[in-house]
């Protein structure tokens, strides 16, 4: 198995700025791997025979500046369908406004790392997402409506503002209808090698617990409510901080104390929606309490655990095991089962028989996992 660094995908940063330099590789290395650079000759050399994921370019990089770099490119080949992100000091620069014009991003300094991070997301995924425009129409919404949604999660949660509910709903009922009619690969499929791995973990869930659903017979309404409480339960992840989420290794005790919070989080953030279902926050609250009592924040045992918060748990534990994160590979469907097949006394078992069959068949595909 490669080294957990060499999965990250590579950022190439030309940034005279020592200072603005390292504030952005301390920003991202918990999820790229970033090759810098103090001015742009030596980046174009070694642009010739590399790949990266992305460029950060700055207008005042030496010795010619930001635009005759960016005029440099075209010639070559390597950067023909690498996407740009132009930084700059001003925030009413023409270097800024017709990187815009050309479809590159553009920020000006000084830059939050929540903002840094989401545009640098945001133009990697640009090739995957253009993808989704081959797929069926409602796979196709399921897909756009959910990345939308979790993009603008993610800044209501910053500003400390409640979670439209409604909306949540009416972005997942494509989702829910693809589920319903067994036409969910091609959401699972579009979402693979994505850059924002907390918004593919919480998608895979929701199509997952949905199946999982449709398995035991729910269909309409309860497949739309197991989709909601799906996507939306590790919103609280959005309030630690990204290097602990994204740390490759073990966790200290310390950090797995600040990881654990992110339960309650989630609670109180839907606490505040207006319109919560009591089964999405069940799903937020429970997903990882195990039978056993091991489990947390409640440390909930057996009876005290329904149905929903079973499945949810089975669920949470199998797309973790098999998502792709910068820190690991995914693990096979079938060997993740298996070790979901040993954790006797955690997991509900005979769940665990009944939706084997079906998530598998979801799971097999190599393009899906």
């Amino acid at each position: 198995m490669p080294p957990a660094q060499s999965r990250k995908a590579l950022v190439c940063l030309i940034e005279p700025d020592e200072k603005f330099r390292l504030e952005i590789v301390r920003a991202l290395t918990s999820f790229y791997r970033i090759q810098t650079f103090a001015e742009s000759e030596a980046a174009t050399v070694w642009l010739r025979e590399a790949a990266p994921a992305l460029v950060i370019l700055d207008e005042n990089a030496p010795p010619h500046g930001g635009a005759k770099t960016l005029a440099s490119f075209r010639h070559l080949l390597s950067m023909a369908k690498v996407p740009i992100l132009c930084v700059s000091d001003r925030i009413n620069s023409e270097f800024l406004v017709q990187a815009e014009a050309r479809g590159m991003g553009a920020l000006a300094k000084p830059v939050r790392r929540s903002v840094l991070i989401k545009t640098i997301s945001g133009l990697i995924n640009r090739k995957i997402e253009a993808a989704w425009e081959a797929i069926e129409p409602v796979q196709q919404a399921a897909l756009k409506q959910t990345v939308s949604l979790f993009n603008d999660i993610a800044d209501l949660v910053e500003t400390g503002a409640p979670v439209p509910y409604p909306q949540v709903r009416a972005c997942c009922q494509p989702l829910a209808q693809a589920v319903e009619n067994a036409q969910f690969k091609d959401i699972l499929r579009g979402v693979k090698g994505h850059d924002n791995y907390s918004y593919v973990h919480s998608l895979r869930v929701a199509v997952f617990l949905a199946h999982f659903g449709a398995t035991l017979g729910m269909r309409g309404e309860e497949l739309l409510t197991l989709a909601s409480g799906g996507l939306l339960h590790d919103i609280g992840k959005m309030a630690i901080p990204f290097e602990v989420l994204n740390k490759p290794g073990i966790l200290t005790p310390e950090e797995f104390a600040l990881v654990k919070t992110h339960v309650q989080k989630a609670v109180d953030m839907l606490s505040q929606t207006e319109g919560i279902s009591k089964s999405a926050i069940i799903v937020a609250r429970q997903h990882h309490e195990k039978l056993d009592g091991s489990g947390y924040p409640q440390g909930l045992k057996n009876g005290q655990l329904n149905e929903l918060a079973r499945m949810a748990s089975i669920v949470d534990i199998f797309g973790a095991l098999t998502d792709r994160r910068p820190y690991k590979d995914p693990i096979p469907p079938e060997d993740a089962l298996a070790m979901m097949a040993a954790m006797k006394r955690e997991i509900d078992q005979n769940l665990l028989g009944m939706f084997r069959g079906a998530l598998l068949d979801a799971a097999r595909d190599p393009s899906t996992a």
